[in-house]
């Protein structure tokens, strides 16, 4: 079973399709640890703020088929290919970690932008302080122990699925 992490985030009604992807991927994946939700600036454009948090799992899913099935949560939540990587979103699901693995097909592991973004630097530092970046060589807490990036600002807000 491979131990992956995946980061949610949305600034396109946020609320309803932030609370929509989690739903979908406690469906598949009920076994799970989710941080706090946070609010945040978009980064590299301007529009409404997101809602992001990370989403920890373990799953025998290949991870070509995992990337098909986030993928597919997107689109059923109005994302489509077209979207600009700069862009406000409805849903993003992106694979941050898939055990130690790293490559850059069918997705980019680790996610670049996990050393590079509080909105998911923090999240996935609270859920799990003591994984190891199999690139970096530190774990996630001395990661985010060590982030200093004054422009990123991000919040911790109320959130209930229910």
């Amino acid at each position: 079973m491979a131990h992956v992490f995946i980061s949610i985030g949305s600034n396109v009604e946020r609320d309803r399709h932030f609370r929509q992807g989690l739903s979908a991927l406690i469906e598949y994946f009920p076994d799970y640890i989710h941080s706090d939700v946070y609010e945040s600036e978009p980064v590299g454009f301007s529009g409404k703020n997101f809602y992001n948090s990370v989403f920890a799992t373990h799953t025998d899913m290949p991870l070509p088929d995992l990337c098909a099935l986030l993928k597919q949560i997107e689109r059923d939540n109005g994302r489509t290919p077209q979207d600009k990587k700069f862009s406000p979103r409805t849903l993003d699901l992106d694979i941050l970690f898939y055990d130690d693995m790293i490559c850059d097909t069918p997705a980019q592991l680790p996610r670049d932008e996990i050393t590079k973004n509080a909105f998911v630097l923090r999240p996935l530092a609270e859920i799990a302080p003591e994984f190891v970046h199999p690139v970096q060589g530190c774990s996630m807490a001395e990661i985010w122990q060590a982030y200093d990036n004054q422009k990123q600002k991000l919040w911790k807000v109320e959130f209930s699925l229910s």
